[in-house]
């Protein structure tokens, strides 16, 4: 997807943010809408459908915490990557930014171009990720979710059945951070009782096998995958 097809949101009641973020992401080629409170977010994004949208927590009207729970559950929506501005203080407010449906974060201050890289690495997915039907390509990884296989560097590799659905589902949304019970409810379900340490043991096999950088622990929250 070229640049200028990509719409970002950007939700900040600082002007100066407004300002100088946007012309930096709209001097880079991206399609840039702005708004100044959390209800003018909800239907920005309502209306406009972006693809990435940059949402400061607090704010006035409608904080970005509601906000972000409003814009997930707008149809169409539930594949926006979602990112909060927050700064340093607040960061006891992660946990709920989560919660509420955030993929990341990005704590300020934060310098112009530091923001830029950020957004770029954040859409990422639009650009590389390559699904024909049941086979993902990522990176140097290709997943084929039929057979149950992954390809690394040209090179076949079998996973254990759970190995293999835990990495399909990280794989799934580059950049997004699946929650421990999330990952536990999708790939375990009702099947057996299992805790946190049966994640983390498949992690770190996963990890044995293709790589230590492209599973990212979000610690207190979950995992997710880097590409």
């Amino acid at each position: 997807m070229k640049k200028k097809e990509i719409q970002i949101l950007l939700v900040d009641d600082e002007p100066d943010i407004l300002e100088i973020v946007g012309y930096n992401l709209s001097s880079e080629g991206y399609n840039v809408i702005t708004a100044d409170n959390g209800a003018d977010a909800v239907k920005m994004a309502r209306k406009h459908k972006p693809h990435l949208i940059i949402l400061d927590v607090m704010m006035p009207e409608m904080d970005g915490i509601e906000a972000c729970e409003q814009i997930r559950k707008i149809p169409d929506m539930e594949n926006c990557i979602i990112t909060f501005l927050t700064a340093r203080g607040e960061d006891y407010s992660q946990m709920a930014g989560f919660d509420a449906g955030a993929d990341d974060y990005i704590t300020k201050p934060i310098k112009p171009k530091v923001l830029v890289s950020k957004v770029k690495a954040l859409l990422r997915r639009y650009r590389e990720e390559k699904v024909t039907e049941n086979i993902v390509k990522l990176g140097d990884i290709t997943i084929n979710r039929e057979e149950y296989k992954i390809v690394q560097n040209g090179e076949e590799m079998a996973l254990p059945r759970k190995e293999f659905e835990l990495l399909s589902l990280l794989a799934s949304k580059p950049g997004k951070v699946f929650k421990r019970e999330d990952i536990l409810d999708k790939v375990w379900g009702n099947e057996i009782v299992v805790g946190g340490r049966t994640i983390d043991v498949h992690i770190r096999k996963l990890r044995e096998k293709i790589g230590d950088d492209m599973i990212k622990t979000i610690k207190g929250v979950g995992y997710k995958f880097v590409v």
